[in-house]
């Protein structure tokens, strides 16, 4: 008859040093961690915050480009057929996508004139201001030395698709003839 186990024997002892049980505490070189860890900042702290030149760089460098394209429509009637190419949506299919008219009514709105420009594309009229008031607010942050974030969520972008989806529907139907090109 064998004898029973006892709890020395279930250990396995042959990882362990001699002399030690392979059940020993943790030596005193490894302190317990604490209950509470403390909070970590999102942002690991600047010993120096960053020059205002190098944090206006990318809005200002932003709004450079948008006013260079701007001014290229501007410049650029895109009335005058050749200048750019069709809408391949509206060259296949004769259906307005929601960007049609869109280079019409920036070269209006550069002009001035804001009745022609809502005419051509009203949505990108209103992402021109919508675009005023982003760049507005990330340059105020920027001077700050805020970052600027836009967390949007997937409900926001739904919308956003749904308006689209929308604006382009009654722009290509007869009582919507207001909104097209």
């Amino acid at each position: 008859m064998d004898p029973q186990p006892t709890a020395e024997a279930e250990t396995d002892d042959s990882l362990a040093r001699p002399g030690e049980s392979a059940w020993t505490d943790p030596p005193a070189a490894f302190p317990a961690a604490p209950a509470v860890f403390p909070a970590v900042p999102a942002v690991p702290p600047h010993s120096q915050p960053r020059p205002l030149a190098r944090r206006l760089l990318a809005p200002v460098s932003t709004l450079a480009g948008v006013a260079a394209a701007f001014a290229y429509v501007g410049t650029v009637d895109p009335n005058e057929p050749g200048h750019y190419p069709v809408c391949p949506l509206l060259r296949f299919t004769g259906i307005y996508c929601p960007g049609c008219g869109g280079l019409r009514s920036a070269h209006a709105f550069v002009h001035g004139d804001l009745p022609a420009a809502l005419g051509a594309n009203a949505l990108a009229v209103l992402g021109y201001g919508l675009f005023a008031v982003v760049m507005v607010l990330w340059l105020i942050r920027a001077v700050r030395g805020a970052p600027m974030r836009l967390a949007i969520s997937p409900a926001w972008w739904w919308g956003i698709g749904a308006v689209l989806a929308l604006f382009t529907l009654v722009r290509n139907l007869p009582f919507g003839s207001a909104l097209a090109p």
